[in-house]
């Protein structure tokens, strides 16, 4: 256990992640004063683990508050914290990927990041920084070229790991194979109705830490759905336990051995969010979660062109959706 309190899980790259990081991505956005003022209550409560990326637009909004957090005497120094960004897939060409982490280390005010991603495991056009992004705009990406050029900022200690985001079994499979420094997280989604089974598997089997983002099923978002949050099985268990739906959740993904990304600004339920270390769920609660019907919302759409290099999802994702 972390002196913070949240249990912390090795990483291939010697580096310890805390399983629980607040998520800055807001769709739509909302003001920084938001974002400031629940970066630095997170802190406050105890979290120590922030996720933001170049497309959130979020990078300015966490050093500001990083640095009003050393000013308050939250903390002492960055060094305590765990700092995640990503590289947006119209900067994941080669050539682009050093400029743009040195460009986003200077948005965060910071030194070095904790962990870099590649956000998806596709390239888009230069410049090209809408989201959803047009379907002309996509490319298939280099990932030989775009994943040395990662390794090089590990080198260079800009960040201390380096990882992927929404990369397939096969996606992985082929980056292993060219890879020097191995993808240290896949950060996807997953949640009760989305486990990941096949993947997570995948990824233990090779010493890749996954990290969970929407692990509440993204409710009110164009790719999530309530079906996790109006969970019969999850209710049962919630009522049982005297715990609420999203602890529950919670509980579930920290007993699967995952990292979790929350994203709430509400203080009592970020509060509540790290209430899930002191108790268990039983054997039999697990194997009901487990049993859980498997079915995802298409998330994704927005890559797929009838005429471009992904014409469908299952093409994005090797069909392993």
């Amino acid at each position: 256990m972390a002196l913070h309190g949240v249990p912390e899980i090795s990483l291939s790259s010697g580096e310890k992640i805390p399983v629980l990081g607040l998520g800055t991505a807001t769709f739509p956005p909302v003001a920084a004063e938001i974002v400031i003022e629940a970066v630095l209550q997170a802190i406050e409560l105890g979290y120590r683990h922030f996720d933001t990326a170049s497309v959130y637009q979020t990078e300015h909004t966490l050093g500001e508050a990083v640095e009003e957090a050393i000013r308050r005497g939250l903390i002492q120094s960055r060094d305590e914290l765990f700092i995640t960004s990503k590289l947006w897939c119209s900067d994941s060409h080669a050539q682009h990927v050093l400029p743009t982490l040195q460009k986003t280390l200077r948005n965060l005010k910071l030194e070095y990041l904790d962990l870099y991603l590649v956000h998806w495991p596709l390239s888009m056009t230069l410049g090209s920084y809408e989201y959803p992004p047009k379907q002309e705009d996509v490319l298939p990406m280099d990932i030989k070229s775009v994943w040395t050029a990662m390794e090089e900022c590990q080198r260079l200690g800009l960040t201390k790991s380096i990882g992927v985001s929404n990369f397939s079994c096969k996606k992985l499979d082929d980056l292993l194979a060219i890879a020097t420094i191995p993808p240290a997280v896949n950060q996807v989604e997953m949640n009760p109705c989305w486990q990941q089974k096949k993947l997570r598997e995948f990824c233990k089997a090779n010493g890749i830490v996954v990290a969970a983002f929407s692990p509440l099923g993204a409710a009110g978002t164009s790719w999530g759905s309530n079906r996790v949050m109006e969970s019969e099985v999850l209710k049962e268990i919630a009522k049982a336990k005297g715990k609420t739906i999203a602890q529950v959740c919670l509980r579930w993904e920290y007993e699967q051995g995952v990292v979790i990304v929350v994203k709430s600004y509400n203080k009592e339920r970020m509060q509540q969010n790290l209430e899930i270390f002191n108790w268990e769920l039983s054997e039999e609660e697990s194997k009901k979660i487990g049993e859980i019907t498997q079915n995802r919302v298409h998330r994704g759409e927005e890559f797929i062109s009838p005429n471009g290099p992904f014409k469908t999802i299952e093409e994005l994702w090797d069909g392993e959706l």
